[in-house]
């Protein structure tokens, strides 16, 4: 039980460090990143919606992990938009688009597509991993409680 709750926290924390950054990398440089949006394969009218979207969701997922309360949803919420950005990555590395710029903040915007797909896919999986433990960790808090 011990290893499962290490594992959770490391993954949080790996989650918490990734989101942050990458959030506050997007809304540093703010100019870039909506230019990027607007070289995306999707209609350029979704760009008003997702230069906020994007990053603040990022920041308020942080905002989730941080407490225990709410770091079921927080790692839900971490799973959806990381398997998001992976099927989009996924998509790219098929030719499903033409050239796409990478909008993602900071240094992992100097990766590849495959690099992407492999750091995405890692985060996928752990993030799993930790809902699954966070799941068991509760059930036997509620188990022990009773």
């Amino acid at each position: 039980m011990r290893n499962k709750i290490l594992i959770v926290e490391i993954v949080v924390l790996l989650l918490v460090v990734l989101f942050l950054y990458t959030g506050i990398s997007k809304l540093v440089d703010f100019k870039t990143f909506t230019y990027d949006l607007n070289n995306q394969p999707f209609p350029n009218s979704f760009t008003p919606f997702l230069k906020w979207a994007v990053p603040l969701s990022e920041i308020a997922i942080v905002g989730t992990l941080m407490f225990e309360k709410t770091r079921i949803i927080g790692l839900y919420a971490s799973l959806v938009l990381m398997s998001m950005f992976t099927i989009y990555t996924a998509l790219v590395l098929f030719h499903v688009f033409e050239y796409v710029p990478c909008s993602c903040g900071g240094v992992i915007k100097h990766l590849s597509w495959p690099q992407h797909l492999v750091f995405n896919s890692f985060f996928v999986v752990i993030t799993f991993m930790a809902i699954k433990y966070q799941r068991t960790k509760k059930t036997q808090l509620n188990y022990n409680i009773q």
